[in-house]
């Protein structure tokens, strides 16, 4: 048996001795806290010698003699408790040295100041409120293999305060995006998140069935064309915060779950999109970094508007000497871009091969925030035709720090167009395309009664905390990202401990 194991089975007999005591900590219902420990130290001039109860886990225990020293820790941060036998009795004083680290604990007792100047809560009183029965891992700190920590996120964020401060941010990064956009007049909704028909991006779906309509169902990829439903209807400014899902690869950049905002505007364009973008990163920048710039990778990187703006073709034809506005179909393109080393592409369409090249020559050198715009209609299927350029629409998407980040468009508000698109996209997936968009017959009956024109623009919100938090790992700030299923049943203190050696 392990040392986990043994630990796993020592506490397990503690409880089971309380218990039979009648000393059952999973009957405690609640605690009267007075302050959180970081109110301790900040207001330790106010409270000094004043009776404070506070709770939290036990995270270490110093015994000395006849007194103890131990650290308490709740989600503002941390206190030491100071506990002596004199105070407490022999009784009460061997109790809470036979706790355990990981107990989670309610305290009374008088705000202090050790020796040493540490502040403190003279302890007067303990109650176990919920016994840890699993050892906490010694060496998580330490740990390479990110798997485990991911795969018990719980254990991450008890053990790891950089864990926590991340998510802790990430949480205020969002709210400070809703509000951005609720004072520019834009309105929240909840568009559906199972939907007959999935859109509004080229992706593969989660499939799944209703039992009671006995009809398939999908996850949704995206929330635009519901979106833009209620712009016929006759909302002018509207967003959405939420979860999307797509069944894709998961890497450090990709997670099947992931959060979006998505924003539509009645009457703007793109060139409203691109101000609102550059004011949105701003705010966000301040919220989380202070000022206009941050640093990502090595990389520092300022906000300030103007962002430069950079066609897409011009500039795969500046990095690859291969301009694809220049060639006639699918078999032109893969033959222009035979040297260029893009692995396998007997099976790229031109769209697809554009978009290989600029990811692989083009994306890694947009580290200072970058618009790229102006993409062939045959990618852009939702994006309306740009006016002077023949095969282009008016969209863009956002880079920084050779991330992308957003996606933008004037929207395409023209019934037929739309469906000749729709109809262009269904041609491509039955050639083999999985990830073409399918032909949402409901969409264009909306767009028959009338959308105005309008600009709309998708951002991914783990993507812009990567940023800002110099994380170039998004499942950081997914609290509970997906991982393929293991085939052993090792406990996570064993397994984390394992990674160590």
């Amino acid at each position: 048996m392990s040392e986990q194991s043994d630990q796993h089975q020592a506490r397990l007999s503690k409880l089971r001795a309380l218990q039979e005591q009648g000393s059952d900590p999973f009957v405690q219902t609640s605690w009267d806290r007075t302050h959180t420990a970081a109110e301790l130290t900040e207001r330790f001039e106010e409270l000094e010698g004043q009776e404070v109860t506070v709770a939290g886990r036990l995270m270490a225990m110093r015994t000395h003699g006849k007194s103890i020293f131990a650290d308490l820790r709740d989600q503002s941060g941390h206190v030491q408790l100071f506990v002596r036998l004199n105070n407490l009795g022999e009784e009460n004083f061997a109790a809470f040295g036979d706790l355990d680290i990981g107990d989670i604990v309610g305290i009374g007792g008088t705000l202090m100041k050790t020796r040493t100047e540490e502040v403190s809560v003279e302890v007067t009183r303990c109650e176990l409120l919920a016994k840890s029965l699993r050892p906490l891992p010694e060496k998580f700190h330490g740990l390479k293999d990110p798997d485990l920590r991911y795969r018990q996120r719980y254990v991450d964020f008890m053990v790891n305060e950089d864990a926590r401060e991340k998510m802790a941010s990430y949480s205020r990064m969002v709210s400070r995006l809703r509000r951005g956009m609720e004072d520019r007049g834009f309105t929240e909704f909840q568009t559906p998140i199972l939907q007959p028909m999935y859109g509004g991006a080229n992706a593969r779906p989660f499939t799944t069935h209703h039992n009671a309509l006995d009809m398939q169902l999908y996850l949704r990829i995206a929330p635009e064309l519901y979106l833009k439903r209620l712009l016929v209807g006759g909302f002018e400014k509207v967003f959405e915060i939420g979860p999307m899902f797509r069944n894709e690869g998961v890497d450090t950049r990709h997670n099947p779950e992931f959060t979006m905002v998505e924003m539509y505007q009645a009457y703007a364009d793109w060139e409203d999109m691109m101000a609102l973008a550059e004011g949105l990163v701003a705010e966000l920048v301040a919220e989380i970094c202070g000022g206009t710039t941050f640093t990502y990778c090595g990389n520092e990187i300022d906000v300030s508007a103007p962002w430069r703006r950079l066609p897409i073709t011009d500039a795969v034809a500046e990095a690859t000497g291969v301009d694809f506005m220049e060639l006639d179909g699918d078999e032109a393109a893969r033959a222009a871009c035979e040297k260029l080393e893009l692995g396998n592409t007997a099976k790229d369409s031109w769209g697809g091969l554009l978009e290989k090249c600029f990811d692989q020559f083009v994306q890694p050198s947009l580290i200072q925030p970058t618009f790229v715009t102006e993409h062939p209609t045959v990618i852009s299927p939702l994006a309306k035709q740009h006016q002077d350029k023949p095969g282009r629409t008016y969209r863009f998407e956002i880079f920084i720090g050779g991330e992308e980040t957003g996606n933008a468009f004037s929207e395409l508000n023209d019934p037929v167009v739309q469906r000749a698109r729709f109809e262009g996209q269904v041609a491509a997936r039955d050639a083999g395309d999985d990830e073409a968009h399918p032909l949402d017959e409901d969409f264009l009956t909306a767009l028959e009664y009338g959308m105005p024109p309008a600009g709309g623009m998708g951002m991914g919100v783990g993507r812009l905390a990567m940023l800002l938090m110099d994380t170039p790992n998004l499942r950081e700030f997914i609290a509970f990202p997906l991982l393929r299923t293991r085939t052993t049943d090792a406990s996570p203190a064993t397994d984390l401990d394992e990674a160590e050696e």
